[in-house]
């Protein structure tokens, strides 16, 4: 006799799917509407911070504050020393830290192989970019103040833009190769499948269509490094200096340190010095930006 199959349950019947549209869109403006909030808040706290740095800082901001150096008296306290060294250290900061972090953001996405070691590297690099400054300081401390003295002078010039270049490494790195990672894949086998080899790809149109993304990462990584201060602290810049930098071993200032040294001070005077320096800052960053996102887009019509 043939076995019985027992009765099974009825399956349930499938619910209909109910697109509820009205209330996805009341879902989606009620998001959009604090998305846009938080946004506005954001900016209006900013707006409230500068305007107030410029209510303070204009009237202090002149020829003189610009030509003078720091001095204990409010009446003849400058800033000289502090953004002549800002400047020479981001020039030696971009000097050092772009071809260093391009290629090897060049060499990881494009010819490092795909093995252990790779992927160890590209996980400390992802990790780095995330670590706070003052970490950065203590390895230039011990790295190029201490360990290679004979060479960097000590807490010199030379220590701090090496410091700050190793700061903005990870983001150099990690947007070249995400900026390599956009070139379709099909731009590369076409430059094979005329014959020329990967160095001559990655040279003449890879490297060349990510450079827009390229600078972008650099861009962000230069201003964040010149308005860090604990690094700089931390290897032992000076926050007085009556001298210019003549050499890369000579002692040096910059502006982020000479405006921690004057918001330190309790004196009403010193503090609207402080706002006045914040000021060049900002000009000096909006300036360097300025410059490269120039270099940037006429790449871009170039290409």
């Amino acid at each position: 006799m043939a076995a019985t199959v027992p009765n099974q349950p009825a399956a349930a019947p499938a619910r209909p799917f109910r697109p509820r549209l009205a209330h996805r869109y009341r879902l989606d403006a009620v998001m959009m509407t604090a998305a846009w909030a938080g946004v506005a808040i954001a900016l209006l706290v900013l707006l409230a911070l500068i305007s107030d740095v410029f209510r303070s800082g204009i009237p202090y901001l002149n020829w003189d504050f610009l030509t003078s150096f720091p001095s204990r008296r409010p009446s003849s306290a400058g800033i000289l020393s502090a953004w002549v060294g800002t400047v020479y250290s981001i020039f030696l900061v971009g000097l050092i830290g772009f071809p260093l972090g391009v290629g090897a953001g060049i060499y990881l996405e494009e010819f490092a192989p795909d093995n252990w070691f790779t992927r160890l590297v590209e996980i400390n690099v992802n990790n780095l970019a995330g670590v706070p400054a003052i970490i950065y300081g203590l390895l230039g401390l011990e790295l190029f103040v201490r360990i290679a003295s004979p060479v960097t002078g000590g807490r010199s010039l030379l220590s701090g833009s090496l410091t700050l270049a190793l700061l903005i490494l990870p983001i150099v790195i990690v947007s070249t190769r995400e900026s390599l990672r956009a070139v379709p894949d099909s731009t590369r086998q076409a430059g094979f499948a005329l014959g020329a080899t990967r160095w001559q790809v990655v040279r003449t149109i890879i490297v060349p269509e990510a450079a827009s993304g390229i600078l972008t990462g650099t861009i962000l990584g230069i201003s964040r490094a010149i308005g860090e201060a604990a690094p700089l602290i931390t290897i032992g810049a000076l926050t007085f200096i009556s001298f210019l930098p003549d050499n890369l071993q000579s002692p040096f200032t910059v502006l982020p340190i000479q405006i921690f040294n004057w918001v330190s001070r309790p004196q009403a005077e010193f503090q609207n010095l402080a706002a006045a320096a914040i000021i060049v800052l900002l000009a000096i960053l909006l300036t360097m930006n300025s410059i490269a996102i120039v270099i940037r887009n006429k790449l871009q019509v170039k290409r």
